[in-house]
């Protein structure tokens, strides 16, 4: 018979404070020995170093000037030699050193007489000899942060998100008068809604992620926006247990086309800044088609609710406001990083919101053929109405 294992001593607070640093510390050691005495002296002896610098955005501030803002997303510095201007080379002023060390950015002023509506390439030599180019479609003067712009990309969110969430939610009264029957097919259209929403704006991000500096991982900025931000709200909605009511999927999936509308507006307002899409009256009748339908899929949980009208108008500007907020930022302080974060932000929250809503409407009980019908018309609709948004 064996005898009884002692039971093992607690561990006191400081020697499991070090056991879990000493690896961090090893490793440390470690990582210095390597950089110290490793092979990495005869290599950068042998090869050229591996230079990237990334041009994040050129404006025009002013006739006669242009800007151009760049990036050093390798592994090592890089240090700018030369500026050519379509094909001939510029003066310029640079802000900072010349050399550019990883992670860091400049600013390059050049005194260019740009002509209106004329493309534009700017080309970054190295002392190295590597060439980094980039090209502005159209040249047009950078809207500056002042009253008439500011108000101008107000205008364009407004007309754009704020306006269409708010038409959409004027859809409750009908949806209150509904059978059961046919405000779960309603339902089942809001996730096709969300659905399309969802996948346009991953599309949106992994595009946007393609301009980010190769240091900042695009790619890994859409996998913790996209998968981080469900997790996040499914325990801020969980808290004390509490089943999903209609307001609380209401609010969830206001908050979650806010999200994706705040992207859009970054996208929108850097287009128009950069005189890339042109704000007539056939793209804003577009929009407000595509973005309209986004109200009813706030107000289908609420049919059978009786929210308060200041609750509703909360739930209109927690959805169609943060468009203004991207237009803002998009045509001033455009940045694919924050535009790449926020848009993977936006397929995050829409797909926590599709799981909630999908797992009480579409599971084997509740897919029946009108709401198999339902998401597949969702899908349908924001289709046909994201033909008349021409960018």
């Amino acid at each position: 018979m064996s005898e009884p294992v002692a039971p093992a001593l607690p561990t006191p607070p400081a020697a499991r404070w070090l056991h879990g640093l000493a690896p961090l510390a090893l490793l440390g050691v470690l990582v210095a020995v390597f950089l110290r005495f490793g092979p990495i002296g005869v290599l950068r002896e042998s090869f050229p170093p591996v230079e990237e610098l990334t041009i994040e955005r050129i404006t025009l501030p002013q006739p006669g000037e242009m800007r151009v803002r760049v990036v050093n997303g390798g592994p090592e510095p890089v240090t700018i030699a030369q500026v050519l201007v379509d094909e001939a080379s510029w003066n310029h002023t640079i802000s900072g050193e010349r050399t550019v060390g990883r992670l860091e950015s400049r600013d390059i002023t050049i005194p260019y007489p740009w002509v209106h509506g004329e493309p534009v390439t700017v080309r970054v030599v190295t002392s190295t000899g590597l060439t980094f180019a980039a090209t502005l479609d159209v040249a047009t003067q950078t809207p500056a942060p002042d009253p008439r712009y500011l108000g101008t990309f107000a205008l364009l969110g407004l007309y754009v998100g704020v306006v269409p969430v708010f038409l959409g939610l004027l859809w409750l009264p009908f949806l209150r008068g509904l059978h059961r029957k046919w405000l779960d097919f309603f339902l089942c259209l809001t996730i096709g809604l969300l659905v399309f929403l969802g996948v346009d704006a991953l599309a949106e991000a992994l595009e946007v992620a393609n301009r980010v500096p190769g240091a900042f991982q695009g790619l890994g900025l859409v996998i913790i926006g996209a998968l981080g931000t469900p997790l996040l709200l499914s325990a801020l909605s969980h808290r004390g247990g509490r089943p999903d009511n209609g307001i609380r999927l209401a609010a969830l999936i206001a908050l979650a086309i806010g999200l994706h509308n705040f992207g859009e507006g970054l996208a929108v307002g850097a287009a128009y800044a950069s005189g890339a899409i042109a704000l007539g009256t056939f793209l804003v009748l577009g929009f407000l088609l595509h973005n309209t339908t986004e109200g009813l899929g706030i107000v289908a949980p609420l049919a059978r609710e009786n929210p308060s009208f200041p609750r509703l108008a909360l739930l209109g500007l927690v959805a169609g406001a943060p468009t203004i907020a991207g237009a803002w930022i998009g045509g001033f302080s455009y940045s694919p990083l924050w535009t790449t974060f926020f848009f993977a932000v936006g397929v995050g929250a829409i797909a926590q919101v599709v799981f909630l809503l999908g797992r009480r409407y579409l599971n084997a009980a509740s897919l029946t053929p009108l709401n198999a019908a339902g998401l597949i018309l969702g899908l349908a609709v924001m289709y046909m109405t994201g033909l008349l948004v021409t960018a």
